[in-house]
């Protein structure tokens, strides 16, 4: 491990004078290469620096207390000072192993967070609802921007799905997580006799694809226009501007009318339409080069129930942490982040668990 720090190190030099030559202006392409690796070098290397210091004090320290002709004091002072710098170490030392991770090479991308209505009927669909406020409520919460990119209303109000766009500063890093099966239980507003029902609510967190992530081939799309419809299903624009884009090759289908144009409905189709093969593409090679998949944490499964909202008692329980926080209110008015950080830091140390021994 510290083998491979002493080579970021060296790397992030390079990258420094690199980044001095003026021949490299005319480039800017390279330029901006060049520059991102060196920032994502920059928080380690920094932290390594402040290690190598603390080893060196430490030493320093060690080396007075066996030091014979040193005063007994001077000894006792240094032995206090070892005891501090020891403490540090290990700190620094767990926080250059979270900088080590391996990292997510998505982490930094916008998203398309898509919640579908699952079992439960209409109580469902309002749940759904209940989620897409939620969601953007977090995220204007964290500063972020989002769209909504297609809807399919429930005819009693809630959605039978919706698709949103959600962009910002590492959005999918945040959010990458809450993919999976969201359980409700409570008394519908529909339920006269006043009993608990179980629904549940399927969240999809996609990575949004560049162009260069996924080509689409233009002969290998099957795109229709028609017309739109609104809750209920009734007609609310007889002129064709819906777009129903189909990716022959795979059978998949997406259909985008929330918008008046025509030419906006088929942009915003083919976006969402590319990040979901973008997501079968990743996950095929997940299956092939983790088997154990299964066993870690956030695997994003769509049929994993990850969370239950319990109405009656307030309660909130994300079933892969066994954490309960009896403040489902605020959860559901978009205050996430005590349960994502917990699924950040239980992710680290599960990866910490498997590298640590590597650190000596």
């Amino acid at each position: 491990m510290l083998q491979e720090l002493e080579n970021l190190k060296e790397k992030y030099r390079q990258l420094t004078l690199s980044l001095s030559d003026p021949a490299l202006i005319s480039d800017q392409q390279k330029l901006k290469e060049l520059s991102k690796q060196r920032a994502e070098l920059e928080p380690i290397v920094q932290k390594y620096n402040i290690y190598q210091k603390i080893q060196k004090d430490i030493q320093g320290s060690r080396s007075l207390i066996d030091d014979p002709e040193i005063e007994p004091e001077l000894k006792e002072l240094a032995s206090e000072e070892l005891k501090e710098l020891e403490e540090q170490e290990e700190k620094v030392k767990e926080e250059l192993m979270v900088l080590l991770l391996p990292k997510d090479p998505n982490d930094s991308k916008d998203v398309f967070l898509e919640i579908r209505a699952g079992a439960g009927g209409d109580e469902a669909s309002i749940f759904a609802q209940d989620l897409f406020r939620m969601y953007t409520r977090y995220a204007e919460k964290k500063g972020w921007k989002y769209e909504v990119m297609s809807t399919s209303h429930s005819p009693i109000g809630g959605f039978k799905e919706i698709v949103i766009n959600i962009r910002g500063d590492k959005v999918y890093s945040q959010l990458k997580y809450e993919s999976g099966v969201h359980r409700v239980q409570r008394v519908p507003q529909t339920e006269a006799s006043g009993r608990i029902h179980t629904s549940t609510v399927t969240v999809a967190v996609l990575p949004e694809a560049d162009d260069v992530d996924i080509h689409l081939d233009s002969k290998e799309l099957k795109i229709e226009a028609f017309g739109a419809s609104g809750p209920g299903g009734q007609s609310v624009n007889r002129n064709y501007t819906a777009i129903r884009v189909t990716h022959m090759p795979t059978g998949m289908t997406v259909s985008c009318q929330d918008e008046k144009s025509q030419h906006r409905n088929k942009e915003k189709a083919l976006r969402i339409l590319r990040s979901r093969l973008l997501d079968i593409a990743q996950r095929e090679q997940d299956e092939q080069i983790a088997k154990d998949r299964k066993s870690q944490i956030g695997t994003g499964e769509r049929s994993e129930k990850i969370r239950t909202y319990n109405f009656p008692q307030s309660r909130v329980t994300d079933h892969r942490l066994n954490l309960t926080l009896h403040r489902l209110e605020n959860i559901l008015d978009g205050e996430l982040d005590d349960i994502i950080d917990a699924m950040t830091v239980h992710y680290q140390a599960q990866m910490m668990g498997k590298t640590q021994e590597k650190f000596q």
